[in-house]
């Protein structure tokens, strides 16, 4: 017995009913149109064949996979972003029929740069997701497990304050981002676990504060005595530790400035809620960094913008570099910052000369730094 388009009680929508192969169906065409359900039946009359014929897989497309994908649990901003993306691309393409020529024109087609985008780009935008999704159906029996070539990913040199440079940077910071960036110093926090680091998670007598990792694991970390005064200097205690300063006009004011509840996630990584009191603070600390000069759309006059050679995660790398300058253990450096494998974290080896090792001790100490004055505004 073949499909049929019909009519449903009470409804203007048309469906398709019928069996194909001994498979029973009974489905909403989504559409009014007579022509259009048509087109749709015999589509769908088409694929229960083939999957009846050759199995699933050779009718899964990665619209499927990405829909079955995203059910499967929650995502991040960022995840579903490039999701999105690679969804508008592929469509309703088979699984199996992406390949290596088919990523290849994702890039081209996804990238602002295309394919002269650089190796981190097509890697991050394109190729781990699409890999991810693939992976996912593969297990599931939908299509092969993935092979592709990985970009080549250029090398680039790591960067870290000296305990002199961290002292000026944060001296340099405006007041509200002082407490925050001692953190991620002090800790080697990533950025988005300090911005979702709650009151609750933090134990100021016991030095000890627990942050969520991109994979919902919690890190337990310890506070050196700088980062326990940074945090005491904050006036509130319940809700998000690090908070920031937001514009406003009170009522019988011209201006002003409060405290707001939790920084906004970008979707992105690097430190972009902070990007332009960060910029800022680089370039009051005398941080090497170039100007960017432009012209406004609809403007006449130029603006000039101070853009840091450094980002905030490179007080990550600062962290892991000061860590091995006090205990020249790799092991232990891979457990307290978080990483998962010991050749992650032995870049870090010898960055930081032995001779600073007074000066990290005295500065995690609170000794060599004015401890931020406030959190407030």
């Amino acid at each position: 017995m073949s499909l049929k388009v019909v009519t449903r009680k009470g409804g203007a929508a048309l469906y398709i009913r019928g069996s194909v192969r001994g498979q029973s169906v009974f489905e909403s065409t989504g559409t009014t149109d007579a022509e259009q359900a048509e087109a749709y039946r015999a589509k769908r009359e088409a694929e229960l064949w083939t999957q009846s014929v050759y199995g699933k897989r050779a009718v899964v497309t990665f619209a499927h996979a990405v829909a079955a994908y995203l059910e499967a649990e929650d995502r991040t901003e960022t995840t579903r972003t490039h999701l999105h993306k690679l969804l508008l691309h592929f469509g309703t393409t088979r699984l199996d029929n992406i390949g290596q020529q088919e990523l290849d024109d994702a890039y081209k087609a996804i990238l602002t740069k295309g394919a002269h985008a650089s190796g981190a780009t097509k890697i991050r935008a394109v190729l781990t997701p699409l890999r991810a999704v693939l992976e996912f159906a593969a297990i599931r029996g939908w299509c092969s497990k993935p092979a592709f070539a990985r970009p080549k990913v250029r090398q680039v040199r790591m960067q870290f304050l000296r305990p002199a440079e961290a002292t000026a940077l944060v001296e340099a910071a405006a007041p509200h981002i002082q407490p925050l960036l001692v953190f991620l110093i002090g800790t080697g926090a990533r950025m988005s676990e300090a911005l979702e680091l709650d009151w609750k998670d933090v134990d100021l007598r016991g030095m000890r504060a627990v942050v969520w990792q991109k994979q919902d694991d919690e890190r337990h970390i310890d506070l050196p005595p700088i980062v326990v005064q940074a945090l005491e200097s904050l006036e509130w205690r319940a809700g998000r530790v690090f908070r920031p300063l937001r514009s406003r006009k009170p009522r019988g004011a011209l201006r002003g400035k409060e405290i707001g509840e939790a920084y906004h996630d970008t979707g992105r990584t690097g430190g972009g809620q902070i990007k332009t009191a960060w910029a800022t603070a680089c370039r009051k600390a005398g941080l090497p960094g170039h100007d960017r000069i432009w012209v406004p759309k609809g403007s006449n006059r130029q603006k000039v913008q101070f853009v840091p050679d450094l980002t905030p995660h490179c007080l990550r790398h600062t962290f892991a570099s000061w860590h091995y300058c006090i205990h020249r253990d790799l092991l232990k450096l891979k457990e307290d910052g978080g990483w998962h494998t010991i050749t992650m974290v032995a870049r870090y080896a010898k960055k930081m000369p032995e001779t600073y090792r007074a000066d990290v001790l005295m500065w995690l100490a609170g000794d060599k730094l004015h401890p931020p004055s406030t959190g407030r505004a």
